[in-house]
């Protein structure tokens, strides 16, 4: 239980840094949790994760598929800080999180690039390879050194509710082992009656054949009510609560 609140900590810390689908991604979450030092590119899911010590001024990262012609900037990694007591709403954000000692950036990989990643960083306004990735190669025409992130094939996400004609798909991601269930609209929100299969190592999903309609939905895991962080549709219910929306023609 301390893990899970540490996780909604650090999502809390870096929210609004990136999109709320890589965020609420608990294995992304975990593997921010993990990391100890800057280092190479990590590939996890559709995203390539960069890292960079904090002790630069300013990082950024820059493409060879767009050309270089556009900088992205990495953020500072906070986490929580495990000596400030308890959360109050008045506590300085200062005395809550700590500098990890990390800079990051999540890119996500279009479907059209197939080949390898190249890349090129600007650290405190300087261009050069990262020297965090022992990949590079040497650009024939310039003779530029470009880094390189080998892409090995991308599970990407699933299109959220796709399944079998007559039925929503339900899939969530989760450290392997846990029990899921999912709620809805479609049995009154009783969150005992669906479980969700661990099909693969850390993906639960489950195939539900209805009516056609439109439904609101949630997961529940580890006694917390979890929207689906791969489907964008979200609504508010009767009752006032956040929940996903999924329609069957």
């Amino acid at each position: 239980m301390k893990k899970f609140f540490t996780r909604l900590a650090l999502l809390t810390a870096i929210i609004g840094t990136i999109g709320a689908a890589d965020t609420e991604s608990y294995p992304f979450i975990d593997y921010l949790l993990s990391l100890r030092e800057a280092g190479k590119p990590h590939v996890l899911e559709d995203t390539v994760i960069f890292t960079a010590p904090s002790s630069y001024r300013r990082v950024g990262i820059a493409f060879a598929h767009e050309g270089f012609g556009r900088v992205h900037h990495f953020r500072r990694l906070m986490i929580p800080n495990e000596n400030a007591g308890p959360w109050i709403k008045e506590k300085p954000p200062a005395d809550l999180y700590r500098d990890s000692g990390m800079l990051f950036y999540v890119f996500t990989v279009p479907e059209k690039l197939k080949e390898d990643l190249e890349y090129r960083l600007v650290i405190d306004g300087l261009w050069v390879r990262d020297p965090l990735n022992p990949e590079y190669r040497t650009d024939p025409t310039s003779g530029i050194l470009h880094s390189v992130v080998s892409l090995p094939p991308i599970r990407r996400p699933d299109r959220p509710n796709r399944g079998p004609a007559g039925t929503l798909t339900f899939t969530f991601y989760a450290p392997s082992g846990e029990t899921i269930t999912v709620a809805g609209s479609f049995n009154n929100w009783d969150p005992f009656m669906y479980e969700v299969p661990e099909l693969s190592p850390g993906r639960y999903s489950l195939s539900l054949p209805l009516p056609p309609g439109t439904y609101q939905y949630a997961f529940f895991y580890r006694g917390e009510r979890h929207l689906d962080p791969n489907n964008p549709r979200r609504v508010y219910t009767r009752e006032g609560k956040a929940a996903s929306e999924a329609s069957l023609e």
